[in-house]
């Protein structure tokens, strides 16, 4: 039997009906039949049973067939990984990203990409940091944009730096003025992501060295949803300037010169990157810094 000859068994028992499946399939009713009696004689027991209305498998066809999608199915997984592997120019990258860039700063790079290599297939996870560190121990991800490189065997390359801001309510005493230090939060409540997010140590981290530990009255793990809340006067939030009145905050410069967020491009070292990510990071790096 050839692989063919199990996806066409899967396409009859899906489509119970041998016609429909050759329709399906773009293949003549007699091709299908004879491939199905070649099956049958092969492994010597009948697959499916003839109906006057088409057919339906028998106990050894589920089984047969329960097989055939297991074995089509990692064939069809052998095939993409030898893509990846292969060729760089229609291959696969698997990319992961935080939850933050996935309407700014990836659109854009994603659609440069696409115009220097547009057969190449990029394969999109959006996750927290701590997160894209556990799928690339897992070999689940080739590249990832995060906001601080990962400890241990990782490259980094500069996409991007980014201002931080305090953002608070339209409401809010501080609404005209220009800028706030971060000692003055000792009061505020605040919102932010959860422990274990990049944005989180970077603040915690602010914060820290400002001495103060203002309470945490919300937590998010979306940067705009936590801008919303701040509108909804529910606290304040540290968060990039471009996500400053989104719906109706206003946004305070942070007088600490640490109060910036940089935005790279990371990779194991300790593993060779398949032609199709490798081509992407190549792409990357020759865009320079933006």
């Amino acid at each position: 039997m050839l692989i063919r000859d199990l996806g066409w068994l899967v396409a009859i028992a899906d489509h119970r009906h041998v016609s429909a499946a050759a329709d399906a399939l773009g293949t003549s009713q007699p091709t299908l039949s004879r491939a199905l009696a070649r099956c049958e004689a092969e492994l010597g027991a009948r697959l499916f049973e003839r109906l006057p209305d088409g057919v339906r498998p028998t106990p050894a066809g589920d089984l047969v067939v329960d097989a055939a999608r297991d074995l089509t199915s990692r064939y069809g997984q052998l095939v993409s990984s030898l893509a990846r592997v292969l060729d760089s120019g229609t291959g696969l990258v698997r990319l992961a990203f935080l939850d933050s860039m996935a309407t700014s700063l990836v659109p854009s790079l994603l659609r440069a990409f696409h115009a220097h290599a547009p057969q190449v297939r990029v394969q999109l996870r959006q996750e927290p940091g701590h997160e894209i560190v556990h799928d690339f121990g897992l070999g689940a991800v080739d590249l990832a944009i995060t906001s601080v490189p990962p400890d241990g065997p990782y490259g980094w390359h500069l996409l991007q730096e980014e201002r931080l801001v305090l953002v608070v309510p339209a409401t809010h005493a501080w609404r005209d003025r220009d800028e706030v230090a971060l000692a003055e939060l000792g009061t505020e409540e605040l919102i932010t992501t959860p422990q274990g997010f990049g944005h989180r140590s970077l603040v915690d981290g602010l914060l820290r060295e400002a001495g103060v530990a203002p309470a945490v009255s919300f937590e998010s793990q979306d940067l705009a949803t936590i801008e919303g809340l701040v509108a909804a006067g529910l606290g304040v939030a540290v968060v990039p300037e471009a996500f400053a009145g989104l719906s109706g905050t206003v946004g305070l410069r942070i007088t600490a010169a640490g109060a910036r967020r940089t935005i790279g491009l990371t990779w194991r070292t300790d593993r060779e990157l398949t032609p199709p990510a490798q081509r992407f990071l190549d792409f990357l790096v020759g865009r320079g810094a933006g």
